[in-house]
Formats: structure tokens, sequence, C-alpha cells
């Protein structure tokens, strides 16, 4: 008769001893705002919502613990057990996180730990799934990537600067990033060799097995270019940027029970729900079970962009079935050409329908979704990464719904109310023909296909995020890309037109 293996506990401590003097701050970088949210708090939350991960240590720089306990406590972060001062070197830091991660195991009991920079914000789950998984073989796991750049060695000659005394094979040369991982027991060990050494010196966790376990084999994880480390004042600027970028690969697809199940009894309501993709997510979740309330001008005569119709009809949904699970606003206006030569009533239409109303909307609707824990669905285009001629007030206003979309979702995240975006690929809509034209058959998506993604998203968890809609998305398929791929894949298509 087998006996069950327990699974090895697994803990994330976070290295975040570090100081800003390289980027130019006074307090440590890993406390420094990106997008929102101090660079910490983004690395916390990836490891918050990895399943692979038990529990979370923080070691903080000196005098700064009492920041990172208010961060964590914010935030809700379940998985943090201990915030402790690391050392006065990373070799030191390491040191008390072993001390602590031996506490309350039994003899003869190991565990898995990974070490990682609280600087490199942009870790995705892959990567920690990859170490933990490799751990069930190896001992220690380093994480790395190819190296883009060639390296060279060189030497320096007295006032003559640095000279070229070697070029490595490049193909064999990777970048190292975070987490590594080990075995609680071979770390340890590792570390109590390396104290018999008067010259121990290390600035990572790898290079002390390497060196004072050299029978040890350490399995490289393949990285990522998005795990990089924020160092220098432009890794600042990069990674808020990448943030902004962020988008996310749609759910997949629940079976037709499902969605059954889970819009049964519920409301929804759609705003600009006369036709294109308000008219289709109508339909759709009608036909699943749930009482839907289609609003548009041409329809029902509800005019997004007067608050009193908003409130108006929102309250009617409510008092009719005495709960409102969904709000979706699709309601919108494109208005192509030169702002010079654009009137005030087109500039005030635009802003009033593709801004306004949707600040509107979400500010009558909280108090319904606070109620039934439910969400907020904006709609965005492609051309909110950069904003082209003659499309200074669509790409503007777009650009706006994103960044509303993250503030409300965590503004709203203590009442349990979720807020996305959907970010379509140009789509087959009234709006975009009459803007445009007809086009080419087979080179636009479909507004059915929007309408099924945007209610995967409505019954997903998912908050704070863009997800991006596209016709062939390889990346998203596989369910392996990272959303700061499919945002670098969305910007190289966006040369061909707007969404």
């Amino acid at each position: 008769m087998s006996q069950h293996i327990a699974k090895p506990r697994t803990t994330a401590v976070i290295l975040a001893g570090g100081t800003g003097q390289r980027v130019g701050l006074q307090i440590p970088k890993q406390l420094l705002k990106i997008a929102g949210k101090a660079v910490i708090e983004h690395t916390l939350t990836t490891f918050e919502h990895a399943d692979s991960i038990d529990d979370v240590i923080v070691l903080m720089a000196p005098g700064y613990v009492p920041d990172v306990e208010k961060i964590v406590a914010k935030a809700g972060f379940r998985k943090v057990s201990r915030i402790i001062e690391g050392g006065a070197t990373r070799n030191e830091t390491t040191e008390r996180a072993i001390s602590v991660l031996g506490e309350g195991l039994a003899e003869g009991e190991d565990a898995n730990v990974l070490f990682h920079d609280a600087v490199r914000p942009l870790l995705s789950r892959r990567v920690i799934d990859d170490c933990v998984a490799a751990l069930e073989r190896y001992q220690a796991v380093d994480v790395a990537i190819p190296s883009a750049d060639t390296i060279i060695v060189t030497r320096t000659h007295g006032e003559d600067g640095e000279f070229i005394t070697d070029i490595p094979d490049r193909s064999r040369l990777r970048r190292g990033q975070t987490p590594q991982a080990f075995k609680l027991s071979t770390i340890r060990r590792a570390y109590e060799v390396a104290a018999g050494d008067p010259n121990f010196q290390a600035t990572d966790d790898c290079t002390v097995v390497l060196r004072y376990l050299p029978d040890v084999p350490i399995h490289v994880v393949a990285g990522d270019e998005y795990n990089m480390k924020v160092t220098q004042p432009v890794d600042v600027f990069i990674a808020d940027k990448l943030f902004q970028l962020a988008s996310t690969a749609a759910p997949e697809q629940k079976g037709e029970e499902v969605y059954r199940q889970l819009l049964t009894g519920r409301t929804l309501v759609v705003f600009g729900g006369s036709y294109g993709i308000g008219k289709d997510i109508a339909e759709l979740a009608r036909g699943y079970g749930a009482t839907v309330y289609a609003l548009g001008r041409s329809t029902t005569g509800t005019h997004v962009e007067k608050p009193e119709e908003v409130d108006d009809a929102l309250s009617k949904a409510y008092a009719e079935t005495g709960r409102i699970d969904y709000v979706v606003n699709t309601a919108g206006v494109l208005r192509i050409g030169k702002l010079a030569e654009t009137d005030n009533a087109t500039i005030e239409e635009a802003l009033k329908v593709n801004y306004l109303a949707p600040v509107q909307i979400a500010r009558s609707a909280y108090k319904y979704l606070a109620e039934t824990k439910g969400q907020l669905l904006l709609y965005t285009s492609s051309s909110y990464t950069r904003g082209r001629a003659e499309y200074s007030l669509y790409s503007s206003t777009k650009a706006a719904m994103v960044n509303l979309t993250q503030a409300l979702s965590d503004e709203w995240a203590g009442d349990g109310i979720r807020v996305n975006c959907i970010n379509p690929e140009r789509t087959a809509t009234p709006m975009r023909t009459k803007a445009f034209g007809q086009e080419p058959a087979g080179s636009l998506l479909s507004s059915e296909a929007v309408a099924r993604t945007s209610l995967d998203v409505l019954l997903s968890e998912l908050t704070g995020h863009v997800i991006d809609v596209r016709q062939q998305d390889p990346t998203a398929s596989a369910g392996q890309g990272s959303g700061f791929e499919q945002a670098l894949a969305g910007v190289l298509d966006r040369h061909d037109g707007v969404a």
C-alpha cells in the first residue's frame, strides 16, 4: 500500500533591502510608485496569486518595515506571513531568511524557497510555476534569458582607458534573473560552507551554491524579457509604460450549460445596446437566462451623455429585478478630422459620449454593483497606446478609458466590484462602417466574437485588466503568452488602422 508523500511547503522570499540611490531617490526604490502602486506591491501581487506559492516573507530595508506592513494590510495580501528587516548585504539578508524559514520544520523535513528581487515587478506566474516544478527534480534552480547583446571583456590600461581582451561566444551567454529557487536544505548547507571562507562574498545565491557545493547541478528555467530589474532611472520609465500597456488574454470560453447557470437570475444593463457589440452582448446574455436592459438612443431613447437618463435607466432595472450584476458601456462616437478644423459641437459630443458618459455610468452604477459584487465593463481602442493625426479626440478618450478602468478597479476592490476594459481589434460595427465605409471581407473582427469575449470577461474574476480581442492571437490561444507579449503584439499590429 503506497503512502501519500506530502508536497513540500513553498515559500517566496522577497528581497527588498536595496536603496534608491541609483535612481536618485531618498526612499528605497521598491517603494517607488509605478502604474499607481509601489513596486513591491506589484511584486507581491504576482506571488499572492500564484497557486504554487504557499506563503511569502519580505525582507525589507532597515527602517521601512512599517511602510510594507501598510501596503500589505491595505492590499489584503493573505500569503505574506512575515515582514522583517534585511541585512547590510545581500548575503546577510539571505541568511536571515534561511534562519526564519527553518522555524517550524520538523526534523528531516525540507521545503522549497524562491528568492526574488522586490524590484522585478513584472515577473510572470509562468516563471514562478516553472521554478517550483523544477524543484521536484533539482535542488537548485536559476532563471535566465539569452543575451541579445555581444558581451565583451575589458581591461583598463592606465589613462588610456579600457581595451577589449576577450569576446565570449554569445550563444552560451545568459542574463540571470530572479527568482532563484532551492531546496531549503541545499541553500542552508551552501551558506554553512561559505561561512568558513574569510573572503566569502557573492551578489546572488546561485553563485553561493556553485562555488561551495560544486557537485549540486543548477538547473536553468527560461525567464522572459519583461522580468526586468528597476535599477536605473530609465527602468522606472520603461516599467511604468509596460504596466500601462499590459493586456490580458481573454478567459477561456465556458460551456453552454455553464453560461446558463451563471447568468440565470442575473441582471445586465447595456448602454449602447441598440446595435453592434452592445446589441450582441444583450442577445447572448438574454439567451442564457439573464434579465437584460439594452439601452440606446435609437431604441429606448436613452442618451448616455445625460446623467439623469443613466440614473433613471439603472434605477428602473433595479426596481424591476431587485439587483444589477453587470453594467456594460459600448456607446461611443468616432469623429475623424484635424482638431483645428473641428467645431465646438463635435468636440463637445466626443467628450460627453466617449468620456463623461462612462464616468457618469460608473458613478451611478457603483451602489448597485457594490450590493451584488458585480462588474463594470468598458471599451477602449487599439489607438489608446498612441494618439495619431486626425484621431486626437477619439484616441485620447479611449486612453482615458484604460486609466479609468485601472483606477476604479483599485478604488472599488474593497467593495468587491470588478472593473475591466475590452480592447477589440478593428471590428465590423455600424460606427466603423459609417466612418470608413465598406472594408474587405474577413479583415475585421465580428461584433459577435467581441460580444462572446465580453461575456466571458463578465463571468470571470478578472479586475483591472485590458483584454485584447484579435482575430488571430497565437499567444493567447496557447494560453502561455504574457500580457506584455500581447501588448507588444498589439502595438506592432496598430499601424494598419484604428479599432
